[in-house]
Formats: structure tokens, C-alpha cells, sequence
């Protein structure tokens, strides 16, 4: 298969013998791709070496025979967003859940729209949380793991409710006298009905959905986690209070 000024978004990059990196990349038309870009060692590489950092918007060429394409060429399609601090590690975690959930050479154009759209939210400096909660949601959808946001079976959410949610059937109300433990890592039914319906919920609502979303992408991850949530966790035992941490569990506003 050859790839020709495919527009493309690169997830991760890592090097591979002497010379060459390891490239993912996320495309409209294959979905999540792997490249080999060879040779980029050098001073007269820097622009191609630049091209290919995560974040990056680039437009490229290359040939398919295998597992993996052979790069030919790749230019910049703009300036990948600056982030610093919490944001940067958004970014961080934005790219390895994709990574880790996209499926390689399977076209997904609603994925990449999301992708942009959550790329430039984080440039615009705009809620990591809402950010975030709102990628996932549509990286479920595109994967095929999505689900109605706005019903628990045939009954529509209650707003003044808490839900849990199930990784194959979505959300499944909490009764009262369930136990404290299943209603503090279940959603509002009111921030719910705003992820539905793409309109950022108050601050406590928004917060509710985090751990109810992390129990569903861990299903879908397996056993291996995410290092992004390693690495939050980290942070939050050396400063829980900038962080905002609720507890000492590896779990922050942004993931």
C-alpha cells in the first residue's frame, strides 16, 4: 500500500537502531499506522527529526509491505501545540490511549476528527478535565465501545442520581443503600446527560465522571495500564494539593 501527503497525526516516536525511529501515527484513511522512518540522524534531517514529535500535525509519504511502512518523506503541517505542566501531561495521555486503543489499519475518520478537536482544545488552554472526558467519550464511539449516555437500559437518567458504568451496557444506577464505596466512583446522572449532550457540567459533576471513565477504559485496556496514570500518580504523592487530588489514588483531573 502506498501512502501519498496522507495527513496524519503522530502519537509516539521512539528510536530504533543507530539511525532510525519507530513511528505511530494516527491517518484518515488506515486509522492508527506504525512507520519507519530511517536515516534521520543528522543536521540536514532536523526538519523530518522535527516533524515526527508527538502532538505533531504532519503530512507524509510512504509504502506499506508489511507491519510496518517505510517513510519517505513528512513535512509539518503546523506548530505543534506548546504545552507545559498538567496540559503537557494531557497531551501525554491523550496520545498513549489512543495508542493503545486505536486498532492499526482500520480506517477512522470520527477518531481523527476527535483527535484534532481535543489537540486543539489543549492548545486553546481550555478544561483538561472536560478536554479529556469529552475524547474519551468519542474514542469509545469510534472504537465501537460507545454507548447512550442518557439511559440506563429503557429508563432515561436521572439527573439527581448517581450511575456507575458498565463497560458493555453504560450506565447503571447506584442504589443509596449500596455501599459509599460504589457511589464514589459513580457518576452524576447530571453530569451524564451534559456528556450527552456536549455541554460541560459544573465542577463537581465533571469531576464524578473521571474514575466512572477510567473503570471503563480499564476493561477495555486489560491488565496493563496506562503510564500516564502512573505518572499522575506520582505527582500526586510529591504534591497532592497542586494537583488537586482527592485522595492518594493515581487519579487527577486530567486522566
Amino acid at each position: 500500500m502506498r501512502f501519498v501527503a496522507e495527513p496524519a497525526f503522530v502519537l509516539h516516536a521512539r528510536p530504533w537502531r543507530e539511525t532510525s525511529l519507530l513511528v505511530e501515527v494516527l491517518t484518515v484513511s488506515q486509522g492508527r499506522v506504525g512507520l519507519v522512518a530511517r536515516g534521520v540522524q543528522g543536521p540536514k534531517r532536523q526538519p523530518l527529526r522535527a516533524a515526527l514529535q508527538p502532538l505533531q500535525w504532519i503530512r507524509f509519504d510512504a509504502v506499506q509491505r508489511g507491519e510496518l511502512a517505510g517513510l519517505s518523506s513528512a513535512e509539518a503541517l503546523d506548530a505543534a501545540p506548546r504545552l507545559v505542566g498538567e496540559a503537557m501531561l494531557a497531551g501525554f495521555y491523550l496520545n498513549e490511549l489512543t495508542l493503545r486503543l486505536a486498532p492499526r489499519d482500520d480506517p477512522q475518520p470520527e477518531l481523527f476528527a476527535a483527535y484534532r478537536h481535543a489537540r486543539e482544545r489543549l492548545r486553546a488552554g481550555e478544561s483538561l478535565a472536560w478536554t479529556l472526558r469529552r475524547f474519551e467519550r468519542d474514542l469509545l464511539e469510534a472504537i465501537g465501545f460507545g454507548f447512550d449516555w442518557s439511559h440506563d437500559g429503557d429508563v432515561a437518567v436521572d439527573p439527581a442520581a448517581r450511575y456507575r458504568l458498565d463497560p458493555e451496557q453504560g450506565p447503571v444506577r447506584v442504589l443509596s443503600d449500596r455501599g459509599h464505596g460504589d457511589r464514589s466512583s459513580a457518576a452524576t446522572g447530571q453530569a451524564l446527560l451534559a456528556l450527552a449532550q456536549d455541554a460541560m457540567p459544573a465542577a463537581a459533576d465533571l469531576a464524578s465522571l473521571r474514575r466512572a471513565m477510567r473503570g471503563v477504559l480499564a476493561h477495555h485496556l486489560g491488565p496493563r495500564g496506562l503510564k500516564s496514570w502512573e505518572m499522575l500518580g506520582d505527582l500526586a504523592r510529591v504534591s497532592p494539593a497542586r494537583l488537586a487530588m482527592p485522595d492518594p489514588q493515581p487519579d487527577t483531573g486530567t486522566s
